[in-house]
């Protein structure tokens, strides 16, 4: 055995009398909430009413869960169904003992927050750039549960970080493998810092931020993936086409999807809609017409400058925090479609808050 190596958990449930507490659980919830709180915030420095994000998790969590498992029994059907299982048809649905396919959480996760934002009348595209950071840091802490579930590593090794595998799950005596998992979790690491400074330093709207996101998850996907090995009962259950993994070219087909929207859109400037019709029954003396109210993104910070009269959108102790505001320290400016621009912590007598925004 190497001198230095990262051992692998001995246990990954404990149990409080007969309640089962999984660590792949905990990974995952902690990173929900992570990503909640992160964009939260940054939904409330855009101008948008506090709470919506957290309103909005509820079906994508529960949507994007349902999805990852879908993906994952349908790409690894084998291991469930036909003559060469080697796990009970009914463990397709123990969703604890791992298995959730990032694609398919991602894409029906999607389509939660399409649903809850059509209902409150919301721009699909501004929540999308808003969330992005916090999705990375959410797999980065998801990933972890891989960990301790001793699943999705590597082919062997000699480096030093190698990581130790059971014979209980599929691992050699006196063999180190890629801590892929580990990999994975530091390239989600970088990349949610990375769309925080890119956000900040750019006014990317329309989905665009979201899709540099994809690019980027996707191309660490796709090296960390050519790394993996899936031994179940001995044999390699990945599902292969022409070399690659089917996961590789998942990443390869969303990389270059993710570039064409991405150019697509460099002109796009129509207004995108933080308050909607519900939000803003729901404030005092409100009499607003959402067609025509709009505000506009600060291009020094790349976060929008919308808000309601009289509240900025965003919490004071927020105004040096890395996801959003003014980057003069300030309250974020709300500029009318006219000349009447003005601060938006400024004007108490505004009776139309500005429910829109429009990149530069």
């Amino acid at each position: 055995m190497p001198l230095a190596s990262i051992p692998s958990p001995s246990q990954g449930v404990w149990y409080l009398g007969i309640i089962p507490i999984r660590a792949y659980a905990l990974c995952i919830v902690l990173g929900v909430v992570v990503a909640v709180w992160l964009s939260e915030r940054r939904w409330r420095a855009r101008g948008g009413r506090p709470g919506t994000i957290i309103d909005i998790a509820v079906p994508a969590v529960i949507f994007g869960l349902i999805g990852g498992r879908l993906y994952h029994v349908i790409t690894d059907w084998q291991t469930y169904f036909g003559s060469r299982a080697i796990k009970e048809p009914i463990q397709a649905l123990f969703i604890w003992e791992g298995g959730l396919g990032i694609w398919g959480a991602i894409s029906l996760g999607g389509v939660g927050v399409w649903w809850a934002a059509r209902k409150r009348g919301l721009s699909m595209s501004a929540i999308a750039d808003t969330v992005a950071p916090g999705i990375a840091f959410a797999q980065a802490i998801g990933r972890w549960g891989n960990w301790f579930n001793q699943e999705l590593y590597g082919s062997p090794t000699t480096l030093p970080w190698g990581l130790e595998i059971d014979v209980d799950h599929g691992g050699e005596p006196g063999v180190l493998y890629h801590p892929t998992f580990l990999y994975e979790s530091l390239w989600n690491l970088a990349l949610g810092f990375a769309l925080i400074f890119v956000g900040r330093r750019f006014a990317l709207r329309h989905g665009r931020l979201f899709a540099l996101y994809v690019a980027g998850y996707t191309l660490g996907r796709f090296w960390i993936e050519g790394l993996r090995i899936d031994p179940v009962g001995g044999v390699d259950h990945a599902v292969h086409f022409l070399g690659l993994r089917l996961n590789q070219w998942t990443a390869i087909v969303l990389f270059v999807g993710a570039l064409v929207y991405f150019w697509a859109t460099r002109n796009k400037t129509d207004d995108e809609i933080v308050l909607g019709p519900s939000d803003m029954s729901d404030m005092p003396g409100a009499e607003v017409d959402p067609e025509h109210a709009s505000g506009q993104a600060d291009p020094g910070t790349g976060e929008s400058s919308s808000a309601p009269p009289g509240d900025s959108g965003r919490d004071p102790s927020e105004a040096d925090s890395p996801e959003g505001g003014s980057a003069e320290g300030g309250e974020p400016r709300a500029e009318g479609s006219g000349d009447d621009a003005a601060r938006a912590g400024d004007a108490p007598e505004a009776t139309e808050p500005a429910t829109k925004e429009k990149s530069s």
